[in-house]
């Protein structure tokens, strides 16, 4: 973990109950919003605590530490810190922030993203209360259009679950708070990597709670995630490797732990039934650019994909692709033993990871396509379910990763 940090404190904060921290990196158009609702939440609902908010910034060029410093907070302190110059990503803005919070003697600690829209200072409320109340996790549950946030979907949530046994809707939610405890189990894990300083962080964050038996509960934000829509079918860039990466890594280094766990349980839901549904924003989808991408590997990782897969899971493949474009259909358990068996490879290390990782994500575009088809015509409501039936699925067909595993 990267030791310099750059730092200003002007009101020479040295001690505080409870923080609220924005992560960010050239954020300087969108940081004061979230900044001046975290102030609002912290006077409404947490006045008796001392408060601070911190901008754990990738050094911007852009402005963003004075727009931070230039938000409305009625009176809560701010701090800003930083990543030396040429340090990026946002696991390393986590690292400087479990120090801080570990130097201020911090009870409870409530992170947002910069780029949101839609936060309320209820949203502090709704992460911040259960930390007072015995949970040392918590994550957020809130609506979100059924193809925003498809890496959770059909890779973080599934997995997650039938590894670890516990159902955490958003394991990469962006939003969630944490106890000071937590964030010294953080800093004292060996399980940090390089990609768990980049994207990799929100997963590893809720895994480690996962696995320290921390008490977890999941916090009903009521209003939909608004931030920067992505269409899934753009370029994933890094992201992807790292928060996939990030879990197989974790799978390695726990395998003690999830080859013991059986089913999954369900995660208490803290303020749900607030009465206040408001449906997300549309988030458009190419089909035809899912469509090229998962056909575009064929060429590029074919002898890759025989190399990682079971024959059987193989044929299934093949035959995926040449189903006609009206039938096309990525059925959930070849799905779930295709990233077993992606996972088994990479504990092998018997492949550069980087180029594994890369050739998992035109079979992701291929999967993401067929729950496109399969969920057009579903409410946010009844697509939920089906993702439910989806994680299921996972859970019965996790006797074929153990079997794989330690064969």
């Amino acid at each position: 973990m990267s030791e310099a940090r750059l730092e200003e404190n002007p009101q020479n904060i040295t001690q505080a109950e409870m923080v609220v921290a924005i992560p960010s990196y050239r954020e300087a158009e969108l940081i004061a919003y979230p900044t001046s609702q975290a102030a609002q939440g912290l006077k409404r609902y947490f006045g008796d605590k001392s408060s601070v908010i911190i901008n754990c910034d990738n050094n911007s060029d852009d402005g963003t530490k004075e727009a931070f410093f230039a938000a409305e907070t009625d009176g809560v302190p701010q701090m800003y810190i930083s990543t030396p110059p040429g340090v990026r990503g946002k696991g390393n803005n986590f690292n400087n922030l479990f120090k801080k919070v570990v130097e201020l003697g911090v009870d409870s600690v409530v992170v947002v993203d910069a780029d949101l829209k839609s936060i309320t200072p209820q949203w502090i409320r709704h992460l911040g209360e259960p930390l007072f109340n015995e949970f040392g996790y918590v994550a957020p549950l809130y609506v979100r259009h059924k193809y925003d946030g498809t890496i959770t979907n059909s890779i973080a949530y599934p997995m997650t679950r039938a590894l670890y046994g516990r159902r955490v809707r958003q394991p990469i939610g962006g939003d969630f708070g944490f106890s000071g405890e937590l964030a010294r189990i953080y800093l004292a894990s060996p399980t940090w990597t390089e990609a768990t300083s980049q994207f990799g962080i929100d997963v590893w964050m809720t895994t480690l709670a996962m696995n320290n038996n921390v008490p977890i509960c999941q916090a009903f934000m009521g209003r939909p995630k608004i931030h920067k829509p992505k269409d899934p079918g753009e370029d994933l860039g890094p992201m992807f490797s790292q928060v996939v990466g990030t879990i197989f890594d974790l799978m390695v280094h726990s395998a003690g732990y999830w080859m013991r766990v059986k089913w999954s349980k369900p995660t208490s839901i803290y303020g749900f039934g607030l009465g206040e549904v408001e449906m997300p924003p549309p988030v458009k989808v190419s089909e035809d650019k899912l469509a090229a991408n998962f056909r575009k590997g064929f060429e590029e990782y074919y002898e890759t994909w025989r190399s990682i897969l079971t024959p059987d899971i193989m044929n299934k493949v093949d035959e995926i692709s040449e189903l006609p474009e009206d039938m096309f259909d990525f059925p959930t358990q070849t799905w779930a033993k295709l990233l077993f068996d992606f996972a088994v490879a990479y504990n092998r290390k018997e492949m550069d990871s980087d180029k594994l990782l890369a050739s998992l994500i035109p079979l992701y575009f291929g999967k993401t396509l067929s729950f496109v088809r399969k969920t057009e015509r579903m409410s946010v409501q009844t697509a939920e379910e089906f993702i439910e039936n989806e994680c299921m699925v996972f859970e019965e067909t996790k006797p074929y990763l153990l079997e794989h595993w330690v064969a």
